[in-house]
C-alpha cells in the first residue's frame, strides 16, 4: 500500500499536519499526526505491506509487536477512510 500522491505534511502550531497539496477547502481532508503517524506515513510514501509497517515500529520504538500491530492496523483504517492510500 501507498499514499495517494497529492499530499504533503505541515507543522501548524507544533502539531504535524497532512493535507491535499492544493490546500484544504475541505476540513474532513486534513488528519492531524501524531510522532508515531508521522514516522508511518514517511514509510506509506513507498509502498509498504502491513508487516514491513510493523517491523519499522519495533525497530525504532520501544513497543511490543502486538502494540505496534494494533497501531498499525488503527493508522491504516483511519486513512483508507480518508481515501488517502492508493
Amino acid at each position: 500500500m501507498k499514499l495517494k500522491e497529492g499530499f504533503i505534511l505541515r507543522t501548524v502550531a507544533g502539531q504535524t499536519v497532512a493535507l491535499p497539496s492544493e490546500g484544504v477547502t475541505n476540513l474532513d481532508m486534513m488528519i492531524t499526526l501524531n510522532d508515531t503517524g508521522k514516522f508511518l506515513w514517511e514509510k506509506l510514501t513507498v509502498d509498504a505491506e502491513k508487516a514491513d509497517l510493523v517491523e519499522a515500529l519495533l525497530a525504532e520504538y520501544d513497543v511490543d509487536r502486538e502494540r505496534a500491530e494494533k497501531s498499525v492496523d488503527t493508522f491504516i483504517a483511519r486513512l483508507k477512510e480518508l481515501d488517502f492510500l492508493a
